[in-house]
Formats: C-alpha cells, sequence, structure tokens
C-alpha cells in the first residue's frame, strides 16, 4: 500500500475517492436520519474541498480516505471512509494519525470529528483511537440529538506544551 497523499483539486483520484465514499457509507442507508450528506457530494464539492481544506488518500485507487478541515480551534476529521475489504487493517488509524501530523504542522490543538448517533460501532472504533465524546448535536428539523461530536488532543500540539 502506498502512503497517503494529498490530493490536488484536479486530480483524477478524486472521482475514485467519491466512488469509495459512497460504498463505504452505503450500509448506513436506512439506519440514520436524517441520510448521509454523502449524498450531496459531487466531484465538483470535493474539488472545493481540496482548495478550502484537504483530502487524503491512501493506495491506488484509493482504499481509504479522509477530509481535513483548519478551524480556528482544531482540525476537523469528515468522510472518513475504508473500503469494506480493507477494514481492520490500520489504514483508518494511519488516516487519524497524519490527521495529528496535520493540526500540529498546523499549530491546532485537537482533532474533532462527528458521528451520527445510531452508528455505536463508529463511535467505538474512534473511542480505541483515543477520541472521546464531547457534545452532541442536532441537524435541523430534528427536536433529538443525531451526531455525537469526539475530539482527541493532539500529542506534541500546541494544546500538549
Amino acid at each position: 500500500m502506498t502512503a497517503p497523499r494529498r490530493l490536488a483539486p484536479d486530480d483524477p483520484s478524486l472521482v475514485d475517492v467519491l466512488d469509495l465514499i459512497r460504498r463505504s457509507f452505503a450500509c448506513m442507508e436506512g439506519r440514520i436520519d436524517p441520510p448521509s450528506s454523502m449524498h450531496l457530494l459531487t466531484l465538483a464539492s470535493l474539488q472545493d474541498q481540496c482548495r478550502s481544506g484537504e483530502i487524503w488518500a491512501a493506495g491506488t485507487p484509493p482504499l481509504a480516505c479522509v477530509f481535513l478541515t483548519p478551524r480556528p480551534d482544531c482540525l476537523y476529521l469528515g468522510k472518513l471512509a475504508v473500503e469494506e475489504a480493507q477494514r481492520g487493517t490500520g489504514l483508518a488509524r494511519a488516516l487519524v494519525d497524519l490527521a495529528a501530523s496535520r493540526a500540529r504542522a498546523l499549530g491546532l490543538p485537537v482533532l474533532r470529528l462527528q458521528t451520527r448517533i445510531e452508528l455505536t460501532g463508529n463511535r467505538a472504533a474512534f473511542a480505541r483511537m483515543g477520541f472521546r465524546k464531547t457534545g452532541e448535536t442536532a441537524h435541523p428539523g430534528f427536536d433529538r440529538p443525531t451526531s455525537v461530536t469526539m475530539e482527541k488532543a493532539v500529542p506534541g500540539g500546541p494544546a500538549q506544551a
């Protein structure tokens, strides 16, 4: 497997990343409400993510990917996806470790992500990678929590100094 690489807006692998996300998130259909925002993803929105943040992919074609978006107080991880046959091989952990390196380079003390309330397995996997629950949020129009916010301090980052 090749080391993760940052994709540019004109990278032809973005099409493969979009397909990977769609395959990886398909298991959420009928399990989460509201439906996943992955339905809103297009090649153009991935290109925009490359411009406003980062998309990293591991493998050729991509076997795993993650979106990284710098915010004033954290590096936000989104759309972490791993090819089903590659789950449990350490690809997600490698991308989270990469995110921690990127956060350190950007001077950001925390990694943050959100996962759906119904996806207890995802929450457990993130907890094994050192994330802890810091809150819950509701999507517009919902009177109950729909997402769990999780954070992980960046080792060696500004918060650790």
